[in-house]
């Protein structure tokens, strides 16, 4: 039967805290904030995101421009914008809770490091996602 090196188990395990430091200086050269700063620009790209989309698809009343997301088509043609609203909130939240279930795990194991590169990592790609959104319906709004 084998029987681990619990010697080995913790040199590895102080090996990875050393490099859950440079993966937080990585989260902090990408986000360099608070933590709690980011769930307030998630939530506000969030109703930007449908903000402007409203404005562009209904308000404008233009009919060259459409939505080009599969999940913003199908909950615009199975609900409207009520169901888009709702979408759009719940990737948000989806987004959010994820990264904070990953710094939670990460820290309670004695990673805050790794908790913190987490919790930066999984929220950065739907707020770039989100801005390129925004950005466009502004940009088409007024073309």
């Amino acid at each position: 039967m084998f029987k681990p090196d619990k010697t080995r188990f913790e040199r590895y395990r102080e090996i990875d805290r050393g490099l859950g430091r440079h993966a937080e200086k990585v989260s902090r050269f990408l986000w360099p904030w608070q933590e709690r700063r980011l769930f307030l620009v998630v939530g506000l790209l969030a109703v930007l995101d449908f903000t402007s989309t409203y404005t562009l698809l209904e308000l404008s009343r233009r009919s060259d421009v459409y939505e080009s997301g599969l999940v913003a088509i199908w909950a615009l043609d199975r609900g409207g914008f009520p169901l888009l609203l709702l979408v759009d909130i719940i990737a948000a939240l989806i987004m959010s809770l994820s990264a904070l279930i990953a710094r939670h795990l990460y820290s309670r194991h004695g990673f805050p490091g790794y908790g913190r590169a987490a919790f930066v990592f999984l929220l950065a790609p739907y707020i770039i996602i989100a801005a390129v959104a925004v950005i466009n319906n502004i940009v088409l709004l007024f073309r």
